[in-house]
């Protein structure tokens, strides 16, 4: 039988808080990248094409999508604490796809200049992120609920996406 106190439960080992970090720094890694592409075309291309009305203002992505990938990078470091690779591989390879194709959109809606395509690549990334909170419900359901404002917001940009792709 395993003699760990409370004080031992609560209390972080070096190892999770830097995994945590490294979470963290793997998620905003991914948002730079994505933002290299974003942010140059925010005042040139972007600014050109015809948008709904209920586009939101430019101001706010910024600050939603780093509570976003803060909320993202949590998430998947419960599931690999409580699980970690070995218990978890399908969960957290889904969660590392998510992260691939999220970036891979603004490479191909801003980089590429090319909404119809990044349409066609948002629902796949959409359809990933639903698969990867099913998963991680299985490990640490606070994991998979952190995803679902995630879920959320690429549900508005898809329909955002469509939009801008059928009017331009």
């Amino acid at each position: 039988m395993d003699s760990i106190t409370k004080e031992q439960e609560v209390t972080p080992t070096w190892q999770s808080v830097l995994g945590l970090l490294g979470w963290i720094v793997l998620c905003f890694t991914a948002a730079g990248v994505g933002s290299s592409f974003t942010v140059p075309q925010i005042d040139s291309w972007y600014a050109d094409l015809e948008k709904p009305s209920f586009n939101p203002p430019n101001w706010i992505f910024g600050p939603v999508w780093s509570t976003l990938y803060l909320m993202m990078a949590v998430a998947v470091w419960l599931v690999w604490k409580n699980a970690g690779w070995t218990n978890a591989p399908h969960s957290l390879g889904m969660w590392c796809f998510q992260l691939l194709l999220n970036t891979t959109w603004s490479v191909i809606f801003f980089g590429l200049e090319n909404p119809k395509l990044a349409a066609v690549e948002i629902t796949a990334l959409w359809i990933s992120i639903l698969i990867t909170i099913v998963a991680f419900w299985r490990h640490d359901r606070v994991a998979a609920l952190l995803l679902v404002p995630y879920l959320l917001w690429v549900s508005f940009a898809a329909v955002l996406n469509f939009w801008i792709a059928a009017l331009n």
